[in-house]
């Protein structure tokens, strides 16, 4: 366990080093939507974060103003384990309700499909339809989730999303690959 632990924070500084890289030119380019690299970037960053604050650092997520919201993403909190929304800093009314009946226009379980995709080693990408915030409308939406280890919980996951017509979740998932490639981008 402490290996794997051990795997996990040299993965998450690799990350770190390679989304601060990839991130410095997004900024530079001024965009109002958040791009991959910074969801892949937040997610693995909060998911650190509730590793070491633990549930006291929940409160963080439910907040609109707070650093999990960016752009035109968040991140977002729930349990697979217990079927239920445990944060969500835009919609308030999911929070403590079960997720995993969720369905999109198209009739998709999206907390279904993120479950799965999170449980993977360095989580997975999932593309459903969901209103986008500010638009009032529903747009595509391809989201990160990956799982996060809290005390006393063993089915947390975070996970948050880009509003992309073009891209997909097996391109995202090549992307996600490529950043946590510990050969590219080896721990310090």
């Amino acid at each position: 366990m402490g290996a794997g632990k051990s795997a996990a924070g040299k993965l998450f500084a690799a990350l770190a080093v390679a989304s601060s890289l990839a991130m410095g030119g997004v900024a530079n380019a001024g965009e109002e939507n958040a791009t991959p690299e910074e969801v892949v970037a937040k997610v693995w960053a909060a998911s650190r974060f509730l590793h070491d604050k633990g549930a006291s650092g929940l409160a963080e997520f439910n907040s609109k103003d707070g650093q999990w919201v960016w752009k035109d993403s968040y991140v977002f909190v729930y349990d697979c384990r217990l079927d239920r929304m445990v944060a969500h800093p835009l919609r308030p009314d999911l929070v403590g309700r079960p997720v995993m009946q969720i369905t999109d226009n198209n009739g998709r379980f999206i907390f279904k499909e993120l479950c799965k995709a999170g449980d993977e080693k360095r989580g997975g990408w999932v593309e459903y339809l969901w209103t986008r915030p500010g638009a009032g409308n529903v747009s595509r939406k391809i989201t990160y989730a990956l799982g996060a280890e809290m005390a006393f919980s063993s089915g947390l996951q975070v996970a948050a999303g880009v509003y992309d017509d073009k891209a997909s979740a097996a391109d995202l998932l090549a992307l996600t690959e490529k950043m946590t490639d510990p050969k590219k981008f080896p721990a310090h």
